[in-house]
């Protein structure tokens, strides 16, 4: 599991992106896209369309790292929306547990 140090950002893009899309690719969709700056040490969270995939992508001081995970079954996604939405450390947990028992953007 990613480890959330206090104060850590976590953003998550509100619309699915191509999950061929590489570490590098995704790291210059949050700076021309979302005018962030992938480097920061923030987390952003990118799902597929069919929202049994996610992407996590974070610096870690000396190299981006891509973590990956896929779900049996589908998490659950905020409203889609333009751009990103902050996420707290809950809603991420909830989210990467895979399950949807729990109400993940009431957190």
């Amino acid at each position: 599991m990613i480890g959330l140090r206090p104060g850590l950002s976590i953003w998550i893009a509100t619309q699915p992106v191509d999950f061929r899309r590489g570490m590098d690719s995704l790291a210059l969709l949050v700076s021309e896209a979302f005018g962030a700056d992938p480097f920061d040490g923030g987390l952003w969270v990118f799902r597929s369309k069919r929202r049994d995939r996610v992407k996590i992508l974070t610096w870690d001081g000396s190299g981006l790292v891509l973590y990956y995970k896929r779900i049996e079954g589908q998490f659950t996604w905020p409203p889609i929306k333009e751009g990103v939405m902050p996420l707290s450390h809950a809603q991420l947990s909830v989210l990467l547990e895979g399950t949807s028992k729990y109400p993940l953007w009431g957190v």
